[in-house]
Protein backbone atom coordinates (compact mmCIF):
# COMPACT_ATOMS: atom_id res chain seq x y z
CA UNK A 1 0.00 0.00 0.00
CA UNK A 2 1.49 3.53 -0.91
CA UNK A 3 1.54 5.91 1.41
CA UNK A 4 -1.36 9.47 0.71
CA UNK A 5 1.05 12.75 0.44
CA UNK A 6 -1.69 15.36 1.12
CA UNK A 7 -0.88 18.53 -1.01
CA UNK A 8 -2.71 21.79 -1.03
CA UNK A 9 -2.70 23.88 -4.32
CA UNK A 10 -4.40 27.16 -5.91
CA UNK A 11 -5.06 28.68 -8.72
CA UNK A 12 -4.72 32.07 -8.19
CA UNK A 13 -6.54 34.21 -10.75
CA UNK A 14 -5.92 37.59 -11.82
CA UNK A 15 -8.25 40.62 -12.91
CA UNK A 16 -8.28 39.56 -16.80
CA UNK A 17 -8.93 36.12 -15.62
CA UNK A 18 -5.56 34.48 -16.25
CA UNK A 19 -4.15 31.31 -14.07
CA UNK A 20 -0.53 31.64 -12.34
CA UNK A 21 1.66 28.92 -12.69
CA UNK A 22 5.53 28.27 -11.91
CA UNK A 23 7.67 25.99 -13.12
CA UNK A 24 9.59 23.23 -10.80
CA UNK A 25 13.11 24.25 -10.38
CA UNK A 26 16.06 21.75 -11.63
CA UNK A 27 16.89 19.09 -8.47
CA UNK A 28 13.13 18.74 -7.40
CA UNK A 29 11.05 16.00 -8.60
CA UNK A 30 9.41 16.74 -12.05
CA UNK A 31 11.68 19.52 -12.48
CA UNK A 32 10.56 21.46 -15.35
CA UNK A 33 7.00 21.29 -15.33
CA UNK A 34 4.55 23.87 -14.44
CA UNK A 35 2.60 23.45 -11.83
CA UNK A 36 -0.12 25.58 -9.38
CA UNK A 37 1.37 26.95 -6.53
CA UNK A 38 1.15 25.10 -2.62
CA UNK A 39 3.19 22.88 -0.80
CA UNK A 40 2.99 19.31 1.15
CA UNK A 41 0.53 19.81 4.09
CA UNK A 42 2.02 19.18 7.09
CA UNK A 43 1.23 16.78 10.09
CA UNK A 44 -1.67 18.80 12.28
CA UNK A 45 -1.53 21.49 9.82
CA UNK A 46 -4.83 22.43 7.95
CA UNK A 47 -4.44 22.79 3.59
CA UNK A 48 -6.01 26.45 3.87
CA UNK A 49 -3.42 27.20 6.76
CA UNK A 50 -0.71 25.08 4.07
CA UNK A 51 -1.74 27.45 1.39
CA UNK A 52 -1.17 30.64 3.02
CA UNK A 53 2.02 29.75 4.94
CA UNK A 54 3.42 28.51 1.16
CA UNK A 55 1.99 31.83 -1.07
CA UNK A 56 4.11 33.80 1.58
CA UNK A 57 7.11 31.62 1.50
CA UNK A 58 7.59 30.84 -1.97
CA UNK A 59 5.34 34.31 -4.23
CA UNK A 60 5.54 36.75 -1.33
CA UNK A 61 1.88 37.48 -1.04
CA UNK A 62 -0.69 37.54 1.76
CA UNK A 63 -3.66 35.66 1.58
CA UNK A 64 -6.91 35.67 3.76
CA UNK A 65 -8.76 32.42 4.21
CA UNK A 66 -11.68 34.10 3.55
CA UNK A 67 -10.48 34.37 0.01
CA UNK A 68 -9.99 30.81 -0.55
CA UNK A 69 -12.69 29.12 -2.69
CA UNK A 70 -12.31 25.31 -2.57
CA UNK A 71 -12.94 24.26 -6.36
CA UNK A 72 -11.76 20.47 -6.71
CA UNK A 73 -9.12 18.01 -6.01
CA UNK A 74 -6.82 15.59 -7.93
CA UNK A 75 -6.13 12.01 -6.77
CA UNK A 76 -3.34 10.19 -8.58
CA UNK A 77 -1.01 7.00 -8.04
CA UNK A 78 2.55 7.87 -8.41
CA UNK A 79 5.15 5.15 -8.44
CA UNK A 80 5.45 5.41 -4.89
CA UNK A 81 3.18 7.37 -2.94
CA UNK A 82 -0.48 8.66 -4.09
CA UNK A 83 -1.02 11.97 -4.34
CA UNK A 84 -4.33 14.01 -2.82
CA UNK A 85 -4.44 17.56 -3.96
CA UNK A 86 -7.36 19.60 -2.83
CA UNK A 87 -7.36 22.49 -5.26
CA UNK A 88 -8.77 26.22 -3.99
CA UNK A 89 -9.03 29.41 -6.03
CA UNK A 90 -8.10 33.07 -5.10
CA UNK A 91 -8.47 36.12 -6.58
CA UNK A 92 -7.60 38.34 -4.06
CA UNK A 93 -4.40 38.95 -1.90
CA UNK A 94 -1.86 41.70 -1.01
CA UNK A 95 1.79 42.09 -1.98
CA UNK A 96 3.02 41.45 -5.30
CA UNK A 97 4.03 37.98 -6.82
CA UNK A 98 7.33 37.08 -7.46
CA UNK A 99 9.07 34.17 -7.81
CA UNK A 100 10.97 33.62 -3.93
CA UNK A 101 12.61 30.29 -4.33
CA UNK A 102 14.28 31.32 -8.17
CA UNK A 103 10.78 29.43 -9.79
CA UNK A 104 9.96 30.86 -13.39
CA UNK A 105 6.29 31.78 -13.33
CA UNK A 106 3.53 32.41 -15.88
CA UNK A 107 0.18 34.02 -15.82
CA UNK A 108 -2.03 31.83 -18.56
CA UNK A 109 -5.26 31.73 -19.52
CA UNK A 110 -7.10 28.23 -19.14
CA UNK A 111 -7.56 27.08 -21.73
CA UNK A 112 -3.75 27.81 -22.91
CA UNK A 113 -2.67 25.35 -20.06
CA UNK A 114 -2.31 22.81 -21.48
CA UNK A 115 0.03 24.71 -23.78
CA UNK A 116 2.26 24.06 -20.47
CA UNK A 117 3.89 20.27 -19.67
CA UNK A 118 2.35 19.64 -16.58
CA UNK A 119 2.37 16.63 -13.73
CA UNK A 120 0.34 14.27 -14.80
CA UNK A 121 -1.90 14.57 -11.28
CA UNK A 122 -2.36 18.51 -11.95
CA UNK A 123 -3.67 17.91 -15.63
CA UNK A 124 -7.48 16.86 -14.76
CA UNK A 125 -7.81 19.84 -12.90
CA UNK A 126 -7.38 21.99 -16.25
CA UNK A 127 -10.93 21.39 -17.31
CA UNK A 128 -12.24 22.32 -14.10
CA UNK A 129 -10.66 26.11 -14.66
CA UNK A 130 -12.06 26.27 -18.38
CA UNK A 131 -15.17 25.73 -16.81
CA UNK A 132 -14.98 28.38 -14.29
CA UNK A 133 -13.34 31.11 -16.03
CA UNK A 134 -13.64 30.63 -19.54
Amino acid sequence: MKPILLVAAVALLDADGRVLIAQRPEGKALAGLWEFPGGKVEPGERPEDTLIRELQEELGIEVKEACLAPLTFASYAYENFHLLMPLWVCRRWSGTVGGREGQALKWVAPRRLRDFPMPPADEPIIPHLIDLIG
